[in-house]
């Protein structure tokens, strides 16, 4: 990429910040409150639906790509498969910010907006393992993709509970992604990550705590479902697409903390649709660390897991998956961290 072409496109993106941070504003002004209740780990009604400026800023930069940037397009058929999967979520949970959804309902909307995304063509179809080689899902591609999908999109909404954790982590996991795609020749992603770190950078200001304004589900769920939808994408940045797993390498924190949460509930028979405060980064506050402290260590954990997909890239195709082992043994040092915290504050893991 020529230098000259890069300023212009961090140019861009600076406007598509500010374009984001003035609708921030706006939904500040003009409130859809969040009351906080025995879950909330905010003491005062605070506005939500933040994610409305990353959401305008993502479709803005997206239309000018469209229709003027050639060279960072992929197929016609899903480009616009992507934007309408996009608008629609944002659309129901811009809806559900406002009158509380069912979340049976906000699963239906996001499995329309999956199948979407995956009827313009946009499958993982093979993947190379370690000792294996490549392995074909043949009909099995459309099903684990619309899972991921919903996967990604449900933990990064679950993730969004505390001050400036999610908006930070995922802004980070965007700019190493641009890094990722520029160095890969994925004009596509490199764009679409660029306006989401955009989008994101007008945000985040707003959000460090204390907090003036949260995503809402209209941002996070917003971003869970376009971010996997660019692992998808970034599978083919090689023939083997091992390249899928860039994303959920950057976002691995996330997903180990939903993860977690998700089978410990389980295993305790709990109600998994019922709100709670166990996630790992939720204990970790209610233990007594700062809220700015839970938020920056998930950001530490993003920059280290942009590090190791720069390293991902110089690996052999059939040893890639194993980069996932350094940021495992991070998060079972973290889970280690928590759980001595919470013995010491005599918190219990059930929802109460």
């Amino acid at each position: 990429m020529q230098l000259s072409a890069f300023l212009q496109h961090l140019g861009f993106a600076g406007l598509l910040a500010l374009f984001s941070a003035a609708l921030v504003r706006l939904m500040i002004a003009r409130p859809i409150l969040d009351r906080p209740n025995a879950r909330s780990a905010h003491s005062v009604p605070t506005p939500r639906g933040g994610g409305v400026g990353v959401v305008a800023a993502f479709i803005l930069g997206m239309l000018v790509l469209y229709g003027s940037a050639q060279y960072a397009r992929i197929a016609e058929m899903q480009f616009v498969g992507v934007i309408l999967a996009a608008v629609a979520i944002a659309a129901v949970s811009l809806v559900d910010d406002v009158v509380n959804l069912r979340f049976s309902v906000k699963l239906l909307a996001q499995g329309v907006a999956a199948l979407v995304a995956v009827a313009s063509g946009l499958v993982v179809q093979r993947l190379a393992l370690p000792w294996t080689g490549v392995v074909q899902f043949g009909l099995l591609g459309p099903v684990l993709t619309v899972f991921w999908i919903l996967a990604c999109t449900n933990a990064v909404n679950f993730m969004d509970g505390l001050d400036g954790l999610v908006g930070g982590a995922v802004l980070v996991a965007c700019l190493a992604l641009c890094l990722v795609a520029a160095l890969s020749g994925g004009w596509f992603v490199y764009a679409a990550a660029l306006f989401l770190a955009a989008g994101l950078l007008g945000f985040l200001p707003f959000n460090v705590s204390p907090a003036r304004i949260f995503l809402g589900d209209v941002g996070s769920q917003f971003l869970g479902f376009i971010l996997a939808v660019l692992a998808v994408a970034s599978a083919r940045f090689d023939s083997t697409q091992g390249s899928f797993l860039i994303v959920p390498l950057l976002l691995f924190a996330l997903l180990f903390d939903s993860g977690f949460t998700l089978l410990r509930r389980a295993a305790l028979r709990e109600q998994l649709s019922k709100a709670h405060r166990t996630h790992l980064y939720q204990m970790a506050q209610r233990s007594g660390m700062p809220t700015r402290v839970v938020a920056a260590t998930h950001w530490g954990f993003a920059i280290f897991h942009g590090v190791l997909a720069i390293l991902f890239l110089q690996m052999s195709p059939w040893f890639k998956p194993l980069i996932v082992l350094p940021a495992l043994a991070v998060q079972l040092l973290w889970l280690a961290v928590v759980a001595w915290r919470v013995r010491r504050a005599g918190l219990s893991w059930r929802a109460g």
